[in-house]
């Protein structure tokens, strides 16, 4: 026995937590109850929730309406903040789970959790478990991959690329799906397999990034459950865990209270739209901003309160259950960045030549109707939706800040606006929201409170929530883009 020092090996299993620094084995697991705080979400005081739906009779109303499950879960609860939002949110899900479509019915829940089994999303998956019995699924399913049909089996591949790189995906994929025989997909079942797919994956990063509790379930009075904290601390497990005791390296806290913060934001965005209106970037110029944006992106790193003890890539570091394992196959493969090893060679995907307007919309609804105008609804509504509201200032025109954020969320999956300064994303979110926006939108079981309270302090929670439905609908419209180029391609 080594007693002079540990080896390599068994110090790759460690972490150092820089928050309360302790060290921690990445194979720890902790026994909590669930839900470990009141209310629909960890990270929002139950009150702002609540009296947003005790207030507002349309939630209930699109709840009765819409709701597969026919209960006001936690997600819609947290969503009901934006209600003119939900109202596409709900509609375009109920139809892509209840509606006339290519798939039946146990088959669009079953996809559903295999989609959220990608981030290990137990919330989604429970969820999806019920409905999937409810609809008349076969149980014996539910045990894992290798008692379901072949063809449901063949979908792995293209929910592995979709959920962590889908800048991979080819029409290859799609002909070997398509290709004729007893386990192959017709076009318009694979398009309705890859809207519930993107939908579920981006749905994953909506309910880490809002902390989303588990719904209590009456039955359980005292229930315990294991949980894995390979990824975060037992820190910040605490509701309580706010930002004033936290050691954020890298950001300005500490040095700009969030007052000025919030002065400093607003002045930069008022000092771009100025410079905007003086003079207009070249083509180069702009082409060089978002090569060099897309490069700085591999620097912000996901679970940023970590340093590896001694050094860790964190893309091995999470543990998979095996009550989500069964639902997938190749479990260690993660997001890996768009610009970053040996993927170089790969051609940045100008947004221009594919479209979501021109080219998406209209494959969609060919191979699967109504869909695409639901979608597209949705994409449209959180993109335009404002209360023209900043913190506590009123009247203020925050197009440019929304366009950040989605235009942030397709920088990191290679997606480039020829017509967007890319210059605008790093005077406009600050490292410790960079940190947050990659890891809700790359690593979403890696969020943490700590991370969702270290940006924006001034910000309301509703505007928070905003963040997010916007980061949940730029990850969807990547991965549809990427999908669905492959299938035009596969036609072409």
């Amino acid at each position: 026995m080594n007693r002079g020092g540990s080896s390599p090996s068994a110090a790759a299993n460690y972490l150092l937590c820089t928050n309360c620094r302790k060290v921690l084995r990445k194979d720890k697991r902790i026994r909590v109850s669930q839900p470990l705080t009141r209310g629909p979400s960890a990270f929002i005081p139950e009150k702002e929730v609540v009296q947003a739906n005790t207030v507002d009779e349309r939630t209930n109303f699109l709840v009765e309406e819409y709701s597969t499950s026919g209960r006001l879960d936690n997600i819609t609860q947290v969503m009901s903040l934006h209600t003119q939002y939900l109202e596409s949110f709900l509609r375009s899900q109920f139809y892509m789970l209840r509606m006339d479509g290519p798939l039946p019915l146990p088959y669009r829940h079953y996809i559903a959790i295999m989609a959220a089994a990608r981030h290990q999303c137990s919330y989604l998956i429970n969820m999806h478990v019920d409905e999937f019995l409810k609809t008349g699924g076969i149980a014996e399913w539910l045990n894992g991959l290798e008692y379901v049909p072949q063809r449901l089996k063949n979908l792995n591949e293209i929910n592995k690329l979709l959920a962590h790189r889908p800048w991979l995906i080819t029409k290859e994929h799609i002909q070997k799906l398509v290709k004729t025989g007893e386990n192959n997909w017709s076009l318009p079942e694979l398009v309705h397999a890859v809207v519930l797919l993107a939908h579920y994956h981006a749905l994953a990063s909506f309910v880490f990034g809002s902390g989303i509790n588990p719904e209590r379930d009456p039955e359980i009075s005292n229930g315990f459950t294991l949980i894995s904290v390979n990824n975060f601390c037992v820190c910040d497990l605490a509701n309580d865990n706010n930002i004033e005791n936290a050691s954020l390296s890298g950001g300005n806290f500490g040095i700009v209270d969030s007052l000025s913060e919030l002065e400093a934001l607003m002045e930069r965005m008022k000092r771009l739209q100025e410079e905007r209106e003086d003079e207009e970037a070249s083509q180069e110029e702009m082409s060089t901003r978002f090569e060099k944006e897309k490069k700085e992106s591999l620097f912000v790193v996901s679970g940023d309160t970590f340093h590896s003890f001694p050094h860790s890539d964190f893309e091995d570091d999470m543990i998979i259950t095996s009550d989500v394992s069964r639902y997938i196959e190749d479990p260690g493969f993660g997001y890996e960045d768009f610009a970053r090893r040996g993927e170089e060679h790969l051609p940045t995907f100008r947004a221009q030549d594919y479209t979501w307007e021109n080219h998406g919309f209209s494959l969609v609804n060919r191979l699967y109707s109504d869909i695409g105008h639901l979608l597209d609804e949705k994409f449209r509504m959180v993109y335009n939706l404002t209360y023209n509201t900043m913190a506590t200032h009123e009247d203020v025109d925050t197009t440019m800040l929304r366009r950040a954020l989605f235009n942030y969320v397709h920088c990191m999956f290679g997606i480039r606006y020829d017509d967007y300064d890319y210059g605008e994303v790093n005077q406009l979110l600050e490292r410790s929201l960079k940190v947050y926006i990659k890891t809700v939108t790359c690593y979403p079981e890696r969020t943490t409170k700590r991370m969702y309270d270290s940006y924006w302090r001034q910000f309301k929670h509703s505007e928070k929530v905003h963040v997010n439905l916007l980061l949940m609908e730029a990850r969807m419209q990547a991965e549809l883009l990427y999908a669905l180029r492959a299938i035009t391609r596969h036609l072409t």
